[in-house]
């Protein structure tokens, strides 16, 4: 397993729209090890998408279930190609990335969620996702389709802040 070098914006690889996956192999099993590695590494990180190392493929890593202020989750998620299909609500909340590290942002989300998506054996999976746990789907699904929060803010005037302190959650 290795940390891989993770994108950061103004990076063009950051736009590219991301393909499905269609091979369920040992090379996939490799690479999403290596995902969750380079998650683990980031500070605070509770999720990471496949295109912010640079593979546009629609792979996501979603980890709530450690928070300091426990959230409802369904614990660690590998999703592949994941897909909403059914969203309520919506909240404005803040959000970081991995790939903005010196920067948050002000983002209006769905509050929940209904997701479809395959595991790493390729077999289908759904959840239905509330808060936290919706809000970091929905910020890692953007990565798939060239989106950053950046894209999502109202004003990059008045909701983006310069991050004071990255902090890790363990």
């Amino acid at each position: 397993m290795a940390v891989l070098p993770i994108l950061t914006y103004p990076d063009e690889r950051l736009k590219r729209f991301s393909e499905p996956v269609e091979r369920f192999d040992a090379e996939l099993a490799a690479f999403i090890a290596d995902l969750e590695q380079t998650r683990l590494a980031g500070p605070g990180a509770v999720g990471i998408a496949a295109p912010q190392v640079g593979r546009a493929q629609r792979i996501v890593i979603v980890d709530v279930s450690k928070m300091k202020r426990p959230v409802p989750n369904h614990g660690y998620l590998v999703l592949i190609n994941p897909e909403i299909t059914h969203w309520e609500g919506h909240e404005p909340g803040r959000e970081g990335c991995l790939s903005v590290p010196d920067f948050t942002g002000n983002v209006i989300r769905a509050t929940r969620i209904h997701l479809k998506a395959q595991n790493p054996q390729g077999e289908t999976v759904e959840f239905d996702m509330e808060g936290f746990e919706a809000r970091a789907v929905q910020h890692e699904m953007d990565h798939l389709d060239g989106l950053l929060f950046l894209d999502r803010v109202v004003s990059r005037r008045t909701d983006v802040f310069r991050r004071k302190v990255y902090e890790k959650n363990s």
